[in-house]
């Protein structure tokens, strides 16, 4: 039924909850997990006065996610067929791209749970994921509060 689970990590405390449940549903699909993560390129602090220039930022974002699909691959079980991707762009737009371009069957990607003004300024991910994917999304949510 699946064959191509995508987890997208940002390497963000708690994702091993989120690579469980992937690889729960790999192990049960005879599946391939695809751990893929985004070089956010929106420089948030690029500015005169903020002295971080866009080089310096998409160096340090793509050091961010090498270091995330690394992490998220080690927390797999070594016998788990896994392919990896680092891609460049917008997060949701990126991910939404990404199951287009492999033909991903399904989507496991954690969730911090934000309300309130935190959703409003940061905004969610998976919701926007969730919302627009054409195939089924689980959502597992990080963070124990």
């Amino acid at each position: 039924m699946y064959d191509d689970i995508l987890l997208p990590t940002d390497g963000s405390d708690g994702i091993e909850t989120a690579a469980t449940h992937a690889q729960a549903l790999a192990e049960r699909f005879d599946a391939t997990v695809h751990v893929l993560s985004v070089v956010d390129t929106r420089n948030r602090f690029e500015s005169p006065t903020s002295g971080l220039s866009a080089e310096a930022w998409k160096e340090a974002e793509r050091e961010r996610a090498d270091h995330a699909v690394e992490t998220t691959v080690a927390s797999l079980s070594s016998d788990l067929p896994v392919e990896t991707a680092v891609v460049e762009g917008i997060p949701k737009t990126a991910i939404l791209d990404y199951i287009d371009e492999s033909g991903t069957d399904m989507v496991v990607m954690g969730t911090h749970g934000r309300t309130g003004l935190d959703h409003y300024l940061i905004g969610s991910v998976a919701e926007k994921v969730v919302r627009r994917s054409p195939v089924p999304v689980v959502t597992v949510r990080l963070t124990e509060d």
